[in-house]
This record gives C-alpha cells, structure tokens and sequence, in this order.
C-alpha cells in the first residue's frame, strides 16, 4: 500500500537525517525548522493506513532519506513541500509546530489527509 511505503519513508528519512544533523560541521548553513520533529499523518479519504507517527529530521531546510525515494524542503518562513514516493505533502511550519496536507495513492486508489508537526 503506497501509505504504508510512506511511512517506511518517513522512518527512513529520520535516520539518515540525523546523521546529517550530528555530522554538520560548525558554522554551516541552518535554517530556523532545523531539527527533529514529530509528524502524525492521518488518512481522511481512501483505503490508505488510517494513521501514523513518525519522527523526522530537517538538515539545512532539507527534506530527504538515504536509499529512499523523499525529496523535499522546508522553507525560511516554513513553507513545506515534500514528494514522497509518488505522493505529496505541503503545509506550513510556524515555530515548534505545524501542519498541511497530503496526497497519494493505495493499489491505485487516490488517499488524502492530513499531518501534523511538532518539534522534539
């Protein structure tokens, strides 16, 4: 199921995230929604998972996972964007929390829901 794909996304972005967050040298670029953040997503419409949680980690406003297909990023004013695997999430970060939207597809079927952010 392409929900389940994202959540193996998400996990898989944590890890190779924050090993790009521990690994940074002194004085590199940051932007203000660097860090690890919590993200709960729930389906509203579809046969995809009903919810998950996942912890994420933004490097330099960047939004990726090694051996995964993420790509993203989070802007200055926390403007999110992220492709996960064929299905795309936006939203907005503001401070220590934020939330947006998502869409994708299970077996072919269109999901969509929600997320929710908050920063650990």
């Amino acid at each position: 199921m392409r929900h389940n794909r994202i959540r193996t996304l998400f996990c898989a972005f944590v890890a190779s995230s924050a090993v790009a967050a521990l690994s940074a040298i002194p004085g590199a670029a940051q932007t203000p929604y660097d860090g690890l953040w919590n993200v709960t997503i729930v389906t509203k419409a579809g046969s995809c998972e009903p919810s998950t949680r996942s912890t994420l980690t933004v490097a330099d406003g960047k939004v990726s996972a090694a051996g995964a297909d993420v790509s993203g990023s989070i802007g200055r004013e926390g403007l999110v964007r992220v492709s996960i695997g064929g299905a795309y999430a936006n939203g907005q970060l503001s401070g220590n929390a934020g939330s947006g939207k998502w869409n994708g597809a299970s077996a072919g079927v269109p999901c969509s829901g929600r997320w929710e952010a908050s920063r650990q």
